[in-house]
C-alpha cells in the first residue's frame, strides 16, 4: 500500500508537542525504518499511522485516501508490539489464529494459513506449545505470525527485538528481511538501535525531539549525513567531532591543524567561520598517503573486538576513538600517526550544526 504523511503533529493534552510536521511519502512494499534516541516521537509516530493516536493535524494518506479518522480495523494495518502481547493461555496455533478466529474465518482457512505461516516462521513444530515453554526469539515470531497471517497491506513493528539477547536480535534481524522478501508488504519499523536500521531499511528516518533530521537510504545517511546529530547517530563507533574556527584553511585538532584546503573545493569561503570538523572512526588509516591529513597522537586504551580494534586517543585536549584493524593494534601510552583522507572529512556549520 502507498502511504503518505503530510505535515503531521501531535500535541497533547497537557501542551506537549510530540511529533512536528512530519512528512513522508512511503511506496508499496518499502521498507521504512524509524530510528533515533528514546522520546524523539518514533514510536508516537507510528502509533498515529496505527490508528492508536489521534493525529492532531495534518493529512495521512492511504493509497490516496484521507484515513485521519479510520478506526484500526478499517486501515488493513498490523502491528507487533514490543512485549510480544501473547495470550499467555492459548498455543502457538490459536495465538498465530487469533485475528482470523475473532473474523469468524471457515476452520479450514485458518488451519492452511497457520501452517503456512508457521512453516514460513519455522513454527511448525511449537503450534501445540505454550508460549511459556518458548524462548524470547520464538515468542516474537509467533507475534509476528499473528500479524502476518492477517494478510494486510502494511506491517507496523514497535521496537520488536528489543526484548532479545544479541544473538537473537541478529538472527531474528535476518527472518524479517526475509518475512518481508517474502510478503511485499510496505513496513514501517520502529527501533533506537542504529544497526538494525542500516540492514533492514530501504529508507531510514531520523528522528530528534520529534523533529524529523534525515529521511534516505542507508547509504546516504552514511556518506551524506544531513546534521551533526545524523553523522553522531548513525555509524558505531560515532563520528568524531571537533570544534573550531577555520584559520588560513585549517582548523585545529587538539594541538594540531588540519588543513582544508586540499579537501575543499570552498576552504576560502570557510576562513574565519566556526565550524564542526568530524571525521568516521573506520575512516582513517595508519599508514601514510597523499591526500590526506596527519594527526599525531596518544593511544590512551584499546578494544580488541576480533576482527577490528577501537583505539581511544588523545591529540592535546581533543579525544578521538580510531577503528584500525586487529593485526595493527597499537600499545596504550604510545605515539601514534593517522591518516585521515580528503574525502572522509566531513564540515558542518558551527552554529546551526548543518552539513556544508
Amino acid at each position: 500500500m502507498y502511504i503518505e504523511l503530510k505535515n503531521i503533529n501531535k500535541i497533547y493534552p497537557n501542551g506537549f508537542h510530540a511529533v512536528h510536521n512530519f512528512c513522508l511519502e512511503i511506496e508499496k512494499g518499502e521498507f521504512i525504518v524509524f530510528v533515533g534516541p528514546s522520546g524523539c516521537g518514533k514510536s508516537t509516530t507510528l502509533r498515529m499511522i496505527a490508528g492508536l493516536e489521534n493525529i492532531s493535524s495534518g493529512e495521512f494518506l492511504i493509497n490516496g485516501e484521507r484515513a485521519n479518522e479510520k478506526s484500526p480495523r478499517d486501515r488493513e494495518v498490523a502491528m507487533v508490539f514490543q512485549s510480544y502481547a501473547l495470550y499467555p493461555q492459548m498455543t502457538v496455533y490459536d495465538n498465530i489464529a487469533f485475528g482470523l478466529t475473532l473474523q469468524g474465518v471457515d476452520e479450514d482457512v485458518i488451519e492452511e494459513r497457520v501452517k503456512k505461516t508457521a512453516k514460513i516462521l519455522g513454527l511448525t513444530d511449537y503450534l501445540d506449545r505454550l508460549p511459556r515453554a518458548l524462548s524470547g526469539g520464538q515468542r516474537q515470531r509467533v507475534a509476528i505470525g499473528r500479524a502476518l497471517i492477517r494478510k494486510v497491506g502494511i506491517f507496523l513493528m514497535d521496537e520488536p527485538l528489543s526484548n532479545l539477547d544479541a544473538k537473537q536480535r541478529v538472527t531474528m534481524r535476518g527472518e524479517i528481511a526475509q518475512i518481508h522478501r517474502e510478503t511485499g508488504a510496505t513496513t514501517i519499523y520502529v527501533t533506537h538501535d542504529q544497526t538494525e536500521a542500516m540492514t533492514l531499511a530501504d529508507r531510514i528516518v531520523v528522528m530528534k525531539d520529534g523533529y524529523v533530521q534525515q529521511t534516505g537510504t542507508p547509504y546516504e545517511l552514511y556518506f551524506r549525513p544531513a546534521n551533526v546529530f545524523v553523522a553522531g547517530f548513525i555509524g558505531e563507533p560515532p563520528m568524531n567531532f571537533a570544534k573550531g574556527k577555520v584559520e588560513n584553511g585549517a582548523i585545529a585538532f587538539g594541538d594540531q591543524k588540519v588543513d582544508l584546503t586540499g579537501a575543499r573545493q570552498d576552504a576560502a569561503a570557510l576562513e574565519g567561520k566556526e565550524i564542526v570538523f568530524g571525521f568516521r572512526p573506520e575512516a582513517v588509516t595508519l599508514e601514510a598517503r597523499e591526500k590526506a591529513a596527519r594527526i599525531d597522537c596518544r593511544v590512551e586504551l584499546t578494544e580488541m573486538l576480533g576482527d577490528n580494534t577501537n583505539v581511544y586517543i588523545t591529540c592535546g585536549e581533543q579525544q578521538a576513538i580510531l577503528k584500525v584493524d586487529s593485526h595493527d593494534t597499537p600499545e596504550t601510552d604510545e605515539a601514534l600517526s593517522f591518516y585521515i583522507p580528503w574525502e572522509s572529512m566531513y564540515v558542518f556549520d558551527g552554529k546551526t550544526e548543518e552539513a556544508l
